[in-house]
């Protein structure tokens, strides 16, 4: 069992939902990556997903761009993504680590290369934008051997056949886009949302986190009803672009602080 599937488990038991904040790595300076990491875990975070700086994001709003331009001024790469990591493996050995991207710094590496890296490092798992699940099954096979959850996106326009091969490659978890669009947008159809991951559970059986344009605890805590975790990125990264560098993590401990106590204010199903 993966430290992804032994967490949503273990949260499963308690009757709780997972939360799952997004930074990007070497933003706002790469010596707060770390620090902030473990800020979020200090907050009530269960998984982190860890952005991967690249300059042409294609999923991502302004909010995220912005955060990966600072960070690629820093020249942040992914072996030093996976620098990261490591350091926080030496104090942190049980909160998964998921590496959000795309393709090319993975193709550069090698797909085996990485997945040999990424495991040294205590990586859990990849979210790759442009890596449709039609198109890697040779990828999420050596994800699976390397003991790596291959993590893929359903949008409200998947078909069912796009569903059932990610419920046939897929692992971890599925993440569910909650809007037509990218990320930081807002006004989330909570029943839209509803309806679609009800529709989904038909074929994928994995937990479902939802993510895009949850802001505040009241939206999380609506969306926490229906799924199995919460991912909130934009809003994280927007506490750090408005505190001093110096407070980046004691703002973004107790933003998440304030999701995770609205998502322990729902009923307990076990």
């Amino acid at each position: 069992m993966s430290r992804i599937q032994a967490t949503f488990a273990a949260l499963a038991a308690q009757g709780k939902k997972a939360l799952i904040p997004f930074i990007t790595a070497g933003d706002p300076a790469p010596e707060l990556t770390v620090p902030l990491m473990h800020a979020l875990v200090a907050g009530g975070a269960n998984i982190l997903e860890l952005g991967v700086p690249f300059s042409d994001p294609m999923a991502e709003g302004p909010v995220i761009q912005r955060a990966c331009e600072r960070a690629l001024k820093f020249n942040v790469g992914m072996n030093d993504v996976l620098g990261y990591v490591r350091t926080f493996r030496q104090t942190d050995a049980t909160t998964p680590v998921v590496l959000m991207g795309y393709a090319n710094p993975i193709e550069r590496m090698g797909q085996q290369n990485f997945i040999s890296a990424a495991r040294e490092a205590g990586v859990d798992g990849t979210i790759v934008v442009d890596y449709p699940p039609e198109e890697c099954e040779e990828f999420c096979t050596m994800m699976h051997t390397a003991g790596l959850d291959a993590i893929f996106l359903l949008a409200p326009t998947s078909t069912p056949e796009r569903i059932m091969q990610v419920a046939k490659v897929g692992s971890g978890f599925s993440y569910y886009v909650s809007l037509k669009g990218v990320t930081g947008a807002a006004n989330i159809d909570i029943e839209q949302v509803s309806a679609r991951i009800a529709a989904i559970r038909e074929h994928v059986k994995l937990p479902i986190g939802v993510g895009f344009g949850i802001r505040d605890a009241a939206t999380a805590k609506a969306i926490g009803a229906v799924a199995d975790a919460v991912v909130i990125g934009s809003r994280i990264i927007q506490e750090i672009e408005s505190s001093p560098p110096q407070h980046a993590a004691a703002a973004v401990q107790a933003f998440v602080a304030g999701i995770r106590q609205a998502l322990d204010e729902l009923p307990q199903h076990r």
